[in-house]
């Protein structure tokens, strides 16, 4: 059964990307409000997958990434950036960081499930 943990900082879209959630076979979903929180989640419980934002307060999706990789514990769980973001620079940079993939909002829901699917089983 995956953990997939949602970090954004928008209660909509996490609420949205969380019922999206709801179509991945057998998933649990662990909702973080930004990247500080995310690590709390972290450290205490198992995730199998994490989706997170770039944009929020207190750390952003780009920096929870790198402490992510950086962390002997956590650094093989895949990363999804999901971001309004669009450029492609951004999008090299979550990449070179260690991200896994990388999707523009406004995000199509079966795309979404089709990626997240690739990386848990």
């Amino acid at each position: 059964m995956p953990n997939i943990l949602v970090v954004e900082d928008s209660p909509t879209m996490r609420q949205l990307i969380s019922f999206a959630m709801r179509r991945v076979s057998n998933a649990r979903v662990i909702e973080a409000s930004d990247g500080v929180d995310a690590l709390k989640k972290l450290s205490s419980q198992k995730v199998d997958l994490i989706l997170a934002d770039i944009n929020m307060p207190v750390m952003d999706g780009l920096k929870l990434v790198s402490l992510v990789r950086g962390n002997p514990a956590m650094k093989d769980i895949p990363v999804i950036i999901i971001t309004t973001e669009g450029a492609e620079e951004d999008k090299n940079r979550a990449l070179s960081i260690g991200a896994n993939a990388y999707l523009t909002k406004p995000i199509q829901t079966a795309e979404l499930v089709k990626l997240v699917g690739t990386y848990v089983k």
